[in-house]
């Protein structure tokens, strides 16, 4: 099996948040069967996985859905964008710039201020 050109993680602990009360669908096993069906019906199974992911920890930017090893992450994606985030993104290459969460955004790799680590490895 060679490895996947496109992996997608779906946040199934989701919750409706404030930011997107726009009539977005909140549910992240219809939009995991979204993107598996646009994924299977353009003959990319063996290329592109769509899984759920467990909690992602970005509850306020609604639904999350991230895209690797490219790094994308998307908020407050609805059903509807499944076949948009697998065409453009997935087979065009094109970030959704109206779903993309900004970087600085992004909690990941950020600490804790009470657990810095000395540069020597002890606290």
């Amino acid at each position: 099996m060679s490895k996947f050109t496109h992996h997608l993680f779906i946040c199934n602990k989701c919750k409706p948040s404030k930011k997107f009360r726009d009539g977005k669908t909140h549910d992240s096993g219809k939009l995991r069967s979204a993107l598996k069906k646009e994924i299977k019906r353009l003959g990319l199974k063996a290329e592109v996985r769509a899984n759920d992911s467990g909690c992602l920890d970005m509850c306020d930017d609604g639904q999350i859905v991230v895209i690797y090893p490219q790094a994308i992450w998307y908020g407050g994606v609805a059903v509807e964008d499944a076949e948009r985030i697998i065409r453009e993104t997935v087979l065009e290459g094109n970030v959704l710039e109206d779903l993309r969460i900004p970087d600085e955004r992004l909690r990941c790799g950020k600490r804790a201020k009470s657990a810095k680590v000395e540069p020597n490895g002890s606290n």
